[in-house]
């Protein structure tokens, strides 16, 4: 289990030690725990479905924000093969918060990319956090283009608390790169499967959000904004955050219900990051899924569905 603990896995976590402080005891065989071992695994698990299976909306943002939750380049190297890696928008420079290239996903050649966040305060600074400049979604929108010419599809995770917000990437044309990415990515004529992995937050996220399949993860999120931003709008006061993520309807099961992504992709009981492997696996399972329903469909049916799935949102019968 990570070291880092959130406030509501904490009993948890003290059971779990109860447990590993016991095994410990009996590891040399002069005492004999074994009945009271197991009464409390048997309890540990009872908590851990009570707890994880009812969490709040703002406690699936404290996941989806985890620091040892997998990103995006876990997510290839767990699913993919012969990974090539693209870089720069050939105009300014090549943003790190946004990565990608052409893969193989069990022999499928496929454009992966994504939002990338950093594992320590130095590769976060390098990634800005995982919020993509204007020569991110630049590249982005390259690499997709490329992969339109050779008739690839594409595969986008978004991990995101939002676009970068700072004067340069105002000055050098944020907005119009994520505009010209939501008018480009409408018209491609290959398969796009959008995988929301964390955080998707805002227009940092729709920049690569555009897909014939939406999927988010079960303890993602995504949203217009942030729980905090809503809160400091909203009432005046960050503090009211979790207030927010409930009337946000920002979980998947929500956004679901509301018709807004095409499905829920379960987790590892307690988050990603509790079993890394298993996540990828079930990530990887709905892809190829995606990939085999989307390929038997025409070019020309392909932009329609797609122009009639986001233009249908929001729509009020």
């Amino acid at each position: 289990m990570s070291s880092i603990v959130l406030d509501f896995e904490r009993p948890i976590l003290e059971l779990e030690r109860k447990i590993n402080e016991l095994k410990s005891l009996a590891s040399d065989g002069s005492i004999n725990l074994e009945d009271e071992i197991k009464t409390l695994e048997a309890r540990l698990e009872k908590l851990k479905k009570e707890v994880f299976e009812s969490l709040t909306p703002w406690q699936r943002v404290q996941i989806a924000r985890h620091p040892k939750r997998p990103y995006t380049m876990d997510y290839i190297n767990m699913t993919m093969v012969d990974f090539v890696e693209v870089h720069g928008d050939r105009m300014f420079s090549d943003d790190k918060a946004m990565i990608g290239g052409f893969a193989k996903i069990d022999g499928e050649k496929g454009l992966v990319l994504g939002h990338q966040k950093g594992r320590d305060t130095k590769e976060n600074i390098m990634r800005s956090f995982g919020s993509a400049h204007p020569e991110g979604y630049r590249k982005a929108m390259r690499m997709m283009e490329l992969a339109n010419k050779f008739n690839i599809p594409i595969i986008t995770f978004i991990d995101t608390p939002g676009a970068y917000p700072g004067i340069g990437a105002e000055e050098r044309g944020q907005a119009n790169s994520i505009a010209c990415n939501l008018r480009g990515m409408m018209l491609l004529k290959v398969p796009i499967i959008v995988v929301v992995i964390g955080e998707g937050g805002s227009g940092g996220a729709l920049g690569i959000g555009v897909g014939d399949r939406v999927y988010v993860m079960e303890n993602a999120y995504y949203s217009v904004i942030s729980p905090e931003g809503c809160a400091a709008i909203l009432w005046k006061d960050r503090l009211k955050a979790p207030e927010a993520a409930e009337v946000l309807k920002l979980t998947a099961k929500d956004l679901l219900s509301l018709g807004l992504i095409d499905e829920e992709i379960p987790e590892p009981l307690g988050g990603a990051h509790r079993d890394p492997e298993e996540a990828a696996q079930n990530i990887k399972k709905v892809i190829k899924k995606a990939l085999k329903e989307l390929k038997s469909i025409p070019e020309e049916e392909l932009l329609k569905f797609r122009y009639e799935k986001f233009r249908k949102m929001g729509s009020v019968s």
